[in-house]
């Protein structure tokens, strides 16, 4: 059949690197994790067999999330996870170095852009476009960004909460919060250790969050039988917790990000922030999965809340949504200095 190129959209996130290929939809869906054998400073793992390794790796086995609050933190690392992650892809799909969009978070420094493109072109793109994350995530939400009305997106991932106000295809208010779905496990974790004395992994964290984790207090709690390690005594230990404890542990993070949107909303100038009370805020990523978020959103801003249909998918919708209609989005994309919007 021969080799073609085709458009990919990649969302390079904290928590999971996702690729869509024109025509195919997603293909590629992993933990953005690496396992590195320190010895030899060589790559044995990548994605999900690489976090099976988090917290049960030997001394010389280490294993990283190379991708740190959205941006990267390990270029060697990302690079080479994302060839690994693009050429399975390519191969699997007959596709050609391809032309990739990217989400990058609001207000990343001109060295943080840079080091994406870069990443992206050696592990094997033809060209590279960026994109701000808020925009491609109300894109692949398929909100109406292009016209003079206001609309509000927030985007809850692993590493960090973007928030924006968009209109005519712009970004009129916004913040990038540091604050996100991993802040929400590492509250998980100092709770157990504080209130039971018990250590948890964050592999268990992400799992008591998904399963039990509230934002607003819920009619029926809920219960979960977890394991740790007792710190008094040093042996495996399994603790009930259950959803109201839950919601306690991660109420100062949740509500860091709420008080992120009524910010943004003061900075919305009144027309728009009238049509935002018409039109709703929609919430995407991971967070926008936990349970009662939303009601709790809505409660704090006095505006109603929708969860985007395929709320983790988005991002990486709006990055091929993109390449589908590139002469007409150029003035979205992100601006850089080897990257001048030439098709």
């Amino acid at each position: 059949m021969g080799f073609f190129a085709k458009d990919i959209g990649l969302d390079l996130g904290t928590s999971n690197t996702v690729i869509s290929v024109k025509g195919r939809g997603i293909v590629v869906r992993e933990p953005s994790v690496v396992a590195i054998d320190k010895n030899y400073g060589t790559i044995i793992a990548i994605g999900s067999a690489a976090k099976e390794m988090c917290g049960r790796t030997p001394e010389n086995i280490e294993a990283i999330a190379p991708i740190k609050n959205g941006v990267i933190a390990d270029f060697t690392a990302t690079k080479m996870m994302l060839k690994h992650l693009l050429d399975r892809a390519c191969q699997k799909y007959v596709v050609a170095r391809p032309r990739v969009v990217v989400g990058v978070p609001l207000g990343v420094t001109e060295v943080e852009k840079s080091a994406v493109e870069e990443a992206v072109l050696e592990a094997g793109a033809r060209e590279v476009f960026l994109i701000e994350e808020p925009m491609s995530t109300a894109i692949g939400a398929k909100l109406k960004v292009s016209e003079a009305s206001g609309t509000m997106i927030v985007d809850m991932g692993g590493g960090t909460s973007e928030i924006a106000v968009i209109s005519l295809g712009g970004i009129v208010a916004g913040k990038s919060l540091r604050i996100a779905g991993d802040e929400i496990n590492d509250a998980i974790i100092s709770y157990i250790k504080k209130e039971f004395n018990v250590l948890v992994g964050e592999n268990t964290a992400e799992y008591i969050k998904k399963t039990i984790g509230t934002a607003y207090p819920s009619m029926t709690p809920q219960e979960l039988d977890v394991k740790g390690r007792d710190l008094q005594f040093g042996i495996p230990k399994t603790i009930t917790i259950n959803s109201v404890q839950i919601e306690e542990a991660i109420k100062d993070v949740i509500m860091q990000i709420v008080d992120g949107i009524k910010n943004t909303l003061e900075e919305t100038p009144t027309d728009l922030a009238s049509d935002i009370m018409v039109n709703g805020i929609t919430i995407a990523g991971g967070c926008a999965l936990i349970k009662n978020f939303d009601r709790l959103i809505a409660l704090e801003t006095g505006i109603p809340v929708n969860v985007a249909k395929d709320p983790l998918d988005c991002m990486v919708k709006g990055c091929s949504a993109v390449l589908d209609n590139l002469n007409e989005l150029k003035p979205i994309l992100v601006n850089t200095k080897k990257n001048k919007y030439q098709s």
